[in-house]
Parts: structure tokens; C-alpha cells; sequence
């Protein structure tokens, strides 16, 4: 218990800023992900194995979406490890931070590993569609575009922001950080991982998944549009 104490003290002035993050990244995955790297810490972990650990919680949740009856109870299932994935997601960055800075290896394993968790994700979410017809109400062929609209917006965002994030100039050394918005955190809780993940509890609702799934994927769509809008807006103004 002393080195998870003293991790997760070095780890509570150690944290990312807050600015352009949602109130359930804010308030719950990061500081979950704050315990979780103290623990993988104490067990000597490193940040790759901690986004291994990682991947293999969201994975099994994915393939579970794509082979098993839909059902409450797979819902909760589904649910309970895509959000342990996520903070583990988070922990792998902190760990690294922890032991004194990571490596561009690991942020390529860490971004390799999101980018194919959004996609699978979706993909099992259209198998499961087509699967089971009956019990999500998918039985016209055209319920089968909404993963594929949805996967569109999410990984054209998730590159988007990533590649804004490197076009960007650095911020001076020793310049201070804005303050986070609130109104800006609780307008991006749509829009979070964490958040859309709740959707699976209801997977054995048929068409209350369905429509719940749906009607996220089209406000991710929008916040597509906003976000390409402002990314362009800001890195018109940037010369290389």
C-alpha cells in the first residue's frame, strides 16, 4: 500500500489539463485511470502492458457485441469492460508519466490500439445488427448503415483531433494553461467514450438500443461538422 500511496500522490500533480475534456473524462475515467496507474505501478507494470491490459477488456466486449445473444445481462457485461478498457486507457498515459515519460513507441502502440477499438467496435455493432434482426428490429438492410456512419464520424474525429493536436505550434514553455470550460465539458458529454459506452446497457432493449445507438451516431455526425469547421479555422491561421 505505501508505493500505491506514494504513486498516487506524485500522480494527483501529475495530470493532463482539463481543457477540451468532458466532465466524465474530468470526473470519473481519469481519476479511475489515476488508481489504476498506482496500482500497475506497485505491480511493476509498464505503460504497454497497462494499454494491453487495456485492449483486451474493450476486445472481449466488442467480439461479445458481434457473437452474443443480446441480452441485459450482456448489456451490463458489455458495459462494466468497456469502461475498465477506457480507464486503463487513461492509466497507461499517467503510468508513463509516473516513471518519467513515455515513448514515442508506446504512443503509437496507445493511438493504434484506439483507432482500432473504434473501429471495431462499430463493425461488431453491424454484425450484431445483421445477426440478430429479430431482436434489435435491424431486419431492413438500411439499419445496417448506421454503424457504418457512425464509424465514419468517430474515427474522422479521432483522426482529425490527432492530427490538429501535431499541426498545432506548441505553447510556449512556461506559458499558463486557460482555464477549462464547463459549459465546454458538459457540451462535450455526447460525444465522450466513456459516456457512449453507457449505451450497451441496453442492449437487451431490441429497439431502445437501436434508437439510442442511432440517434448517438447522428449527434456525433454533427459534432463532426463543428469540429472540422473549427480545426480548419484554427490551423488556416498556422504557417509552416
Amino acid at each position: 500500500m505505501g508505493r500505491v500511496g506514494t504513486a498516487l500522490r506524485e500522480l494527483r500533480g501529475a495530470q493532463k489539463s482539463a481543457k477540451g475534456v468532458s466532465l466524465y473524462s474530468r470526473f470519473v475515467n481519469r481519476p479511475a485511470g489515476r488508481y489504476l496507474a498506482a496500482g500497475s505501478y506497485a505491480l511493476g507494470l509498464t505503460p504497454n502492458q497497462v494499454t494491453l491490459v487495456s485492449a483486451a477488456f474493450s476486445f472481449a466486449a466488442v467480439a461479445a457485441v458481434a457473437l452474443a445473444t443480446p441480452s441485459w445481462g450482456l448489456g451490463i457485461a458489455v458495459w462494466a469492460a468497456l469502461a475498465v478498457g477506457f480507464a486503463f486507457d487513461s492509466a497507461d498515459g499517467q503510468l508513463a508519466r509516473l516513471r518519467g515519460g513515455g515513448s514515442a513507441a508506446g504512443e503509437w502502440l496507445d493511438h493504434v490500439v484506439d483507432a482500432a477499438k473504434l473501429t471495431a467496435l462499430h463493425s461488431c455493432v453491424l454484425i450484431a445488427f445483421y445477426r440478430f434482426p429479430e431482436a434489435y428490429g435491424t431486419g431492413s438492410d438500411a439499419w445496417l448503415l448506421v454503424p457504418l456512419g457512425f464509424q465514419f464520424a468517430a474515427v474522422v474525429t479521432f483522426f482529425g483531433g490527432l492530427l490538429t493536436e501535431k499541426l498545432k505550434p506548441k505553447a510556449p514553455a512556461g506559458s499558463t494553461a486557460a482555464a477549462p470550460s464547463t459549459l465546454r465539458a458538459v457540451a462535450l458529454l455526447p460525444v465522450d467514450y466513456g459516456v457512449f459506452c453507457l449505451v450497451f446497457l441496453l442492449l437487451g432493449g431490441g429497439s431502445l438500443f437501436r434508437w439510442a445507438y442511432a440517434g448517438l451516431g447522428a449527434v456525433a455526425a454533427l459534432f463532426l461538422l463543428a469540429f472540422l469547421a473549427k480545426w480548419f479555422r484554427e490551423l488556416s491561421a498556422v504557417r509552416r
